[in-house]
């Protein structure tokens, strides 16, 4: 693919424009609306949205084993059925999903007539959100979020990195960094990891040239290591420490020590990336109808200021913070 072109692949869109207006660069990143984040108070922001519902093998699980299923069996089924999504051939399943919605409305069967237009409804959801939209990867927004830190080959830690998309992403902007990436499912490496299209592309920086580069997943120098966080041997020794959709899956009285990871294996100069979903009424409605592909852990949705808050009140300043496509983001150093 050449430069400043988008086009869909079967699974994914591929989107190299770098180019766009201030408007439009406003629209891929929206920044900095609060000026002083120790003004701000939990009476003024709400509390986060908690996603309540829950997917059908979670439910089924709980009910066969007569107990609440454990932080890791909860990641583990999530991993592997957000994974089945991300390779779907998009087209063929769009066709499939409708030939099968109108059979089943030859049946008569309600039960099955439900079935297949919930699964119709599922795949076009995803087609949009994903595939169209590209609202999960979102090149164009996380590019935009990660645009100007000062680092130089930059030593990067990603906590729960499930395919690594976004410390690919940082390494094509700042070449020569040494990604270390962390999950404590193993599917994540050995599959989510390892199944990552090795010919999507990166665009990043051409140190030679001073313009742009597209970069492969075989570019990029990666360890990835299957460990719970708390037991990780480093000390603070990255440049960025990041997280992708991470927080919001601890409730109130563990999100200090989520956040504290962050800081504690970041060198005192280093910068803290993280993102959490965001509070607004189509994520709402995409949990609700996506609840047996995305609803096996604990999870919240905030707003930016609720995001915000719980770091700035856990020891970091913010230096910026917004929203992309679907995600809140903020950048942080420690206080």
């Amino acid at each position: 693919m050449e430069l400043e072109t988008t086009q869909l692949d079967k699974s994914y869109r591929i989107d190299l424009r770098e180019k766009y207006s201030e408007k439009e660069y406003n629209k891929y990143f929206k920044k900095n609306h609060i000026g002083d984040w120790s003004l701000l108070r939990w009476k003024d922001v709400g509390k986060p949205y908690e996603v309540k519902k829950m997917s059908y093998d979670r439910v089924a699980w709980e009910n066969e084993h007569n107990e609440t299923m454990p932080v890791q069996t909860s990641w583990e089924y999530f991993n592997k059925s957000f994974h089945d999504w991300f390779i779907k051939d998009v087209p063929t399943e769009l066709s499939e999903s409708k030939s099968n919605f109108i059979k089943s409305l030859a049946s008569f069967r309600p039960k099955e007539v439900k079935v297949a237009l919930s699964d119709m409804v599922k795949i076009h959801l995803w087609n949009y959100a994903h595939r169209i939209e590209d609202g999960i990867w979102d090149p164009r927004g996380k590019r935009a979020l990660f645009e100007g830190l000062d680092v130089q080959k930059p030593k990067i830690l990603f906590l729960g990195a499930a395919e690594g998309y976004e410390a690919m992403q940082l390494a094509a902007m700042y070449p020569g960094a040494e990604i270390v990436m962390v999950d404590y499912d193993s599917f994540c490496r050995d599959v989510r990891f390892a199944d990552f299209p090795e010919r999507y592309p990166f665009l990043g920086e051409n140190q030679a040239t001073g313009g742009y580069k597209i970069y492969f997943k075989e570019d990029f120098s990666i360890e990835y290591i299957v460990e719970d966080i708390r037991n990780l041997p480093y000390q603070n020794e990255f440049d960025i420490v990041l997280s992708v959709g991470l927080i919001e899956h601890f409730p109130d009285e563990l999100k200090p020590e989520a956040i504290d990871w962050h800081r504690k294996f970041l060198k005192p100069t280093g910068y803290a990336i993280l993102t959490t979903p965001r509070s607004q009424l189509r994520s709402k409605l995409y949990y609700q109808i996506m609840a047996d592909v995305m609803n096996h852990t604990y999870r919240e949705l905030m707003t930016v200021e609720q995001m915000g808050l719980y770091i700035y009140e856990n020891g970091f300043d913010i230096l910026s913070h917004g929203y992309i496509k679907v995600h809140n983001a903020v950048i942080a150093k420690p206080r």
